[in-house]
C-alpha cells in the first residue's frame, strides 16, 4: 500500500495535521494534549486499516483480472454487498461472463470453419480425382474417339459441378457473414413460382412429371424476389430429382392475416424419419440421397428464407412423398 504515492502524501499530511493539533493542545493543558494525541492515534489507526482493506480488495480485483486475461473465466468475484467496490465487482463479473460467452462463440465458429473447410475439401476432392484420372486416359493416343468424347463429357460435367459448388459456397458464406442485403419489396407469389419453375421445366418434361400450381393471383409478401427465387429453385430441384417418372409435383400458395404460405409437395421416395431433423444442414446426405448429391441446395434455401424472417419446414413419409412449407410472416403494426 505504501508504494502508492498518493498514500504517502496522505499519511504525511495526516501526521502534519496531528502534530499541529497536539502542539496547539500543549498551550491549553496536559489533559487536552493527551486527549488529542490519543484521538489522533486512534484516527490514524482506523484510517490506515480502512485504507489497507480497500487496497487489499483492489489487489484482489487486479489478481482476478490477471486470471481473466489468462483465460480463466470460472472465477466469481461478486460478494452481494452494498458499496462502490461491490458494484465494481458486479460490473467486472458481467464483463467476465460476456468475454466467456464471446470466447465460446469464437471456439464454435472456429470449429464450424474447420468442419466447413474439411467438407469443402472432401466435396472437391472427388471430382478433382476423377478429372485427374480421365486426363491421364485422354493422353493415351490409343484411346478410341468414342471413349475420348465420353471422357471429355465427364470432365465437363465434373467442372460444372465444381463451379456450382464453389458458387453456392460463396453465396452461403456471404449469407452467414451478413454481407448480403435482402430487399424488402412486394413480391407476387405467382410471378415468383413462375420464375422458379421455368429453369426446371426441361427436367420435369424429360421425366414426364406433372406440375400442378394452384393459388390466388393476388397473393404477395415482402421479400427479395431474386434470392427467394433461388431458394425455391433448390427446393423444386430436390423434389424433381427424388420423384420418379410420371410422378406429380404440387405447388400451392395462399395468404392470411398472419403470413403468406407456399407449399411444395411431391410424390417421390420421401425422406427417412431419422434424416428429417438434419435435412437443412449443409453437406448432409440422407439415406435416399443420390450419388451426385452434395447436400447444399436445401441448406442454402433454408438460409435464404430464414434470413428474410421466413420459415421453412419439411414433412415427409417414405414411399409417399415430401412437403416443404414456406411461410413469410407479415409485419405486425
Amino acid at each position: 500500500m505504501l508504494r502508492n504515492r498518493e498514500i504517502r502524501i496522505y499519511l504525511l499530511s495526516l501526521f502534519v495535521l496531528v502534530s499541529l493539533a497536539v502542539g496547539a493542545a500543549l498551550f491549553i493543558s496536559f489533559e487536552a494534549t493527551l486527549l488529542v494525541a490519543v484521538l489522533s492515534i486512534a484516527f490514524i489507526a482506523v484510517t490506515y486499516r480502512f485504507t489497507a482493506w480497500r487496497y487489499r480488495e483492489i489487489d484482489q480485483l487486479s489478481s482476478y483480472l490477471q486470471e481473466i486475461s489468462n483465460g480463466n473465466y470460472k472465477l466469481d468475484v461478486r460478494d452481494n454487498r452494498e458499496g462502490e467496490l461491490s458494484l465494481l465487482k458486479s460490473q467486472i463479473y458481467k464483463v467476465t461472463k460476456m468475454l466467456s460467452e464471446q470466447g465460446t462463440h469464437l471456439e464454435e465458429d472456429k470449429q464450424k470453419l474447420t468442419d466447413a473447410i474439411s467438407d469443402i475439401s472432401h466435396q472437391l476432392k472427388t471430382p478433382l480425382t476423377s478429372m485427374t484420372v480421365m486426363a491421364d486416359l485422354l493422353s493415351d493416343p490409343r484411346l478410341s474417339d468414342e471413349k475420348r468424347n465420353e471422357f471429355i463429357h465427364n470432365v465437363q460435367v465434373q467442372l460444372e459441378r465444381m463451379e456450382w459448388l464453389v458458387s453456392s459456397l460463396l453465396k452461403l458464406s456471404k449469407i452467414d457473414a451478413g454481407t448480403i442485403h435482402f430487399k424488402r419489396e412486394p413480391v407476387s407469389a405467382q410471378a415468383l413460382i413462375q420464375a422458379a419453375t421455368e429453369p426446371l421445366l426441361v427436367p420435369i418434361d424429360i421425366k414426364m412429371q406433372q406440375l400442378h400450381v394452384t393459388g390466388d393471383r393476388g397473393v404477395t409478401f415482402e421479400g427479395d424476389v431474386k434470392w427467394t427465387t433461388e431458394a425455391l429453385i433448390n427446393i423444386l430441384k430436390n423434389c424433381v430429382e427424388h420423384t420418379p417418372e410420371h410422378g406429380d409435383l404440387f405447388i400451392d400458395f395462399g395468404e392470411n392475416t398472419l403470413y403468406t404460405e407456399i407449399l411444395i409437395r411431391d410424390t417421390g421416395s420421401g425422406i427417412a424419419k431419422q434424416d428429417v431433423p438434419y435435412i437443412f444442414q449443409r453437406f448432409y446426405k440422407g439415406a435416399n440421397a443420390s450419388d451426385d448429391s452434395v447436400g447444399i441446395g436445401l441448406a442454402m434455401a433454408h438460409s435464404i428464407i430464414t434470413s428474410q424472417q421466413g420459415e421453412l419446414s419439411v414433412r415427409s413419409e417414405l414411399g409417399v412423398g415430401t412437403a416443404f412449407q414456406i411461410r413469410f410472416y407479415k409485419a405486425v403494426v
